[in-house]
């Protein structure tokens, strides 16, 4: 009989063990996030798993506020209750993150946590991926991946802070307008 082996795959489906660290998030209690990620670091540091679990982070962003009359540099959290954890995706580094005390859990459907795409982690300020991209206004380019890969289009703007480009891509006869990441376009 299978049984006792079809019991312990139901146990073990919380996630897909990864070859590469991903970005994921963490549901925290309001408040706790800075706690969270001391309380993380430390637990990682103690029991050796640098290789595991790569970097902690709660994104802020330095806003200014202005409290009579004084003009005062304030750190804020971009994302409150939530901790960014970089990882390996493994059973051990999964229970070391979720038994953290004032986690409340990964984001993602049931206990199975889904990370973060290149765009959203560029997007969210986890992690400054800047791209170099070398195109002017009115020049060519193609685009490598989406719905519009292998279109041939011209730039019309671009936009280095926000890491986007718009171009004019010419289909069924139209110019159509489409904002692109720069990681979507190459220079011809």
């Amino acid at each position: 009989m299978h049984a006792p082996e079809d019991k312990d795959k139901r146990l073990y489906i919380k996630q897909e063990k990864t070859d590469k660290p991903y970005w994921y998030v963490v549901y925290t209690y309001s408040g706790y996030e800075n706690k969270v990620m001391t309380n993380l670091l430390k637990t990682v540091e103690n029991n050796g798993l640098q290789d595991s679990i790569i970097d902690v982070k709660v994104p802020m962003e330095e806003t200014i506020e202005v409290k009579n009359g004084k003009k005062k540099h304030v750190q804020r959290k971009l994302f409150p209750g939530y901790v960014m954890v970089k990882m390996f995706l493994t059973d051990q580094s999964w229970y070391v993150v979720r038994n953290t005390r004032g986690v409340t859990g990964f984001v993602g459907p049931g206990s199975k946590p889904i990370p973060l795409s290149d765009a959203e982690v560029r997007s969210m300020g986890v992690e400054n991926v800047p791209i170099k991209l070398d195109v002017a206004v009115g020049e060519s380019i193609i685009i490598t991946s989406g719905p519009f890969e292998s279109f041939i289009g011209t730039v019309e703007e671009v936009n280095t802070e926000k890491q986007k480009v718009k171009v004019t891509v010419s289909m069924f006869g139209r110019d159509t307008a489409v904002e692109l990441d720069f990681v979507q376009v190459k220079r011809i």
